[in-house]
């Protein structure tokens, strides 16, 4: 069973590198490519971001550090923009995983719900709004924007989840192999600059 899981989760992790899948979706097609059963267990997130950091060793070392970079360049700068609603990196970017197709996620955790979304109306920034599952498993607000990334030479989707303030601290809690599963403006700051890859401050 577990050298099922981890063929279905190599497959998967070509088709997050490859094709820029999420991971939920990358799971299901990988599944469905292997002609398994639609009732076939799949592989958790550690399992994958595994799988996905041995494929990006293999076939991306040339490309995917310089492409986090300025995935995470972006990130700051966004952050510096949204910086009085608490901005925290999460996702791929944060963890190291992203390439070029990846998106950039940040979460917002803000004193008015709806305080974030006016500042984009404010500053001319056009959005789609939708509805998502939070980390905490509620409903949250996503405002979803796309924004030039001109080192990589496209245009780069931003998502932004609106939380409240009073998240945060629950926010902060390691994630299952004792990691931070998300960082603030400083944290990102300081992961760029052990990794050589400082953004303007």
């Amino acid at each position: 069973m577990d050298s099922l899981k981890n063929e279905i989760a190599a497959t998967a992790a070509r088709l997050v590198v490859e094709e820029g899948l999420e991971w939920g979706p990358a799971k299901r097609r990988a599944v469905r490519q292997m002609g398994l059963g639609p009732r076939t267990a799949l592989p958790d997130n550690d399992i994958l971001e595994d799988a996905v950091r041995e494929y990006l060793q293999l076939f991306c070392a040339d490309t995917q550090p310089a492409e986090l970079a300025a995935l995470r360049r972006l990130a700051l700068a966004w952050m510096q923009r949204l910086a009085e609603f608490r901005p925290h990196l999460c996702g791929a970017v944060w963890h190291g995983t992203a390439t070029r197709l990846s998106d950039v996620y940040l979460q917002l955790f803000c004193d008015d719900p709806k305080s974030a979304e006016i500042a984009l109306i404010e500053r001319g920034v056009s959005y789609d709004a939708r509805t998502i599952t939070g980390f905490n498993g509620e409903a949250v607000d996503a405002l979803s924007l796309s924004s030039p990334c001109p080192e990589l030479g496209e245009s780069i989707g931003v998502h932004l989840m609106i939380h409240d303030h009073d998240d945060l601290r629950g926010a902060l809690r390691p994630d299952g192999r004792g990691r931070q599963p998300r960082g603030d403006l400083q944290d990102l700051r300081q992961r760029m600059s052990e990794e050589g890859t400082d953004g303007p401050t």
